[in-house]
């Protein structure tokens, strides 16, 4: 290949010179070299270079598959980022309602229940692995919870926080380029941090990923303070770095104005939710008078301890406390502060919006009830962050699967003989 072939290449190519750095294995001014037509590059280096730069490749979007799906939070940002789905899976028949109802290819690949049931060798090839694990055993109010009942968490409940290497069955079968894991961000600290290295040894040590690990605020992209932990694993050495994603600031995110329903005519009237010729929030959503005096009591109380625990109550301009799944028992974490009266929760589109759900002129649906579409949206992930997570994974993945497939040196058995 002549300099002039490979500068047209570098030049006219549908990757930019920081991916082919990346793949190549040279720093970016060495990119900058070649497209200037000096020549440098070894044989190997010509190979991967046709293949990054193959309008093949361009085209192509990569695979991903979608575990413990929920609603659907994960699929949306890969989607946003060029993704296509080809297998699903989520057991619980509410959140398999939803999904079936903004995602319309269920009879196009499979859509099982019970991760239990799955063969991972039968799971689709896929390039990206997305898994929003199962958190109850980890998070402080799981954890609490199950103290409280005398109840095992983490690793030791059975039938939620070993769900876990079911995942690692399917990396371990299929050796998808990279993964990404989602969890809460009390899975750091779980059980002195021991719940966490058996994760990471997991991944690093046996499966031979190299991982990346960050706690994410999602309040840059939504007007919601929602810390979450997010595991990147890719399988071959790259660089990326959660650094180097160039995140909004934190400080500089919306404000709940921009998701709340604007009461005066602008749009149209979406029962249950909104009502009458300037799309009121229907009374269902405001808080009784019996509600509203126990709160507010409950507050008072803990505030003469001097504890933190009460309501959240907010304005236009305010970002809110983290949504969660107990929402629909008394909304206390986040009630909208009215004119005059009581205060009241945020409605179920509210919430989508507010999970970055809605995205510009698509309104997710949501085909269950209240009580079920809070549960739904409190247990999601927050849409746009995870959108521009996976985009600065997307030029790595692209970068892994150009190279030669590794040796693997790890067979599915050995992680499935570590659930015994």
């Amino acid at each position: 290949m002549s300099p002039s072939e490979v500068s047209h290449l570098i030049r006219n190519g549908p990757v930019s010179p920081g991916e082919l750095a990346s793949a190549l294995g040279v720093s970016v001014s060495t990119i900058y070299r070649w497209r200037r037509g000096t020549p440098a590059l070894s044989d190997e280096q010509m190979a991967r270079l046709r293949t990054m730069t193959g309008h093949r490749v361009a085209r192509q979007p990569f695979r991903f598959i979608d575990l413990f799906a929920g609603i659907g939070g994960l699929r949306l940002g890969a989607e946003a980022a060029g993704g296509r789905c080809v297998f699903t899976c989520e057991w619980n028949k509410f959140s398999r309602l939803t999904y079936e109802a903004n995602f319309a290819d269920g009879a196009d690949h499979p859509f099982p229940g019970d991760i239990t049931t799955v063969d991972a060798s039968s799971v689709p090839e896929h390039e990206l692995l997305l898994a929003g694990f199962p958190c109850q055993p980890f998070s402080i109010a799981g954890v609490s919870k199950k103290n409280a009942l005398g109840r095992p968490h983490g690793f030791s409940c059975l039938q939620q926080g070993n769900l876990f290497f079911n995942i690692a069955d399917i990396i371990a079968a299929r050796r998808p380029a990279a993964f990404l894991l989602e969890n809460v961000k009390n899975l750091k600290s779980h059980d002195g941090g021991r719940t966490f290295a058996r994760i990471r040894e997991t991944l690093e040590d046996t499966l031979g990923y190299r991982l990346f690990t960050q706690v994410v605020d999602a309040k840059a992209f939504v007007p919601q303070h929602r810390e979450r932990i997010f595991l990147v694993g890719f399988r071959s050495d790259v660089p990326f770095s959660f650094e180097a994603l160039a995140l909004p600031r934190p400080d500089q995110g919306p404000r709940l104005s921009s998701v709340l329903h604007p009461e005066d005519g602008s749009e149209d009237p979406e029962p249950p939710y909104t009502e009458g010729p300037k799309s009121r929030v229907s009374d269902r959503y405001i808080l009784t008078d019996h509600l509203w005096a126990y709160l507010q009591a409950y507050a008072d109380k803990h505030r003469e301890k001097g504890n933190g625990f009460g309501f959240g109550l907010v304005g236009p301009d305010s970002v809110t406390r983290t949504l969660s799944a107990r929402y629909y028992k008394d909304g206390s974490e986040i009630l909208v502060a009215r004119r005059r009266g009581n205060p009241r929760r945020l409605t179920p589109r509210e919430c989508a919006r507010l999970m970055g759900f809605d995205r510009g002129d698509r309104r997710f649906r949501i085909p269950v009830s209240d009580t079920q579409a809070y549960r739904q949206f409190g247990n999601a992930v927050a849409v746009p962050l995870v959108e521009a997570i996976i985009r600065g994974m997307v030029p790595h993945l692209r970068s892994v699967r150009s190279l030669e497939q590794l040796p693997l040196g790890f067979a599915a058995s050995d992680a499935g003989a570590m659930t015994a």
